[in-house]
């Protein structure tokens, strides 16, 4: 067995930059990366990236549909 065949453990999508990520927070049923933790933290109410988390933070409290 080579070091190919061992493949690493994968992270989570983050709901808010839509990446693969492995360190992060979970908020209800959703994974939100602490690069975007971070960035919404320190983001101010009159930025207008501070509507863009409002809207993605929606996702939280609706959970997903399976059809």
């Amino acid at each position: 067995m080579n070091s190919e065949d061992v493949k690493k453990p994968a992270g989570e999508t983050c709901i808010i930059c839509d990446t693969e990520k492995a360190k992060g927070i979970h908020l209800y049923t959703s994974f939100v990366c602490t690069d975007c933790e971070t960035d919404m933290i320190q983001t101010e109410t009159e930025d207008p990236k501070y509507a863009y988390y409002v809207d993605k933070l929606r996702r939280v409290k609706t959970p997903p549909l399976y059809s």
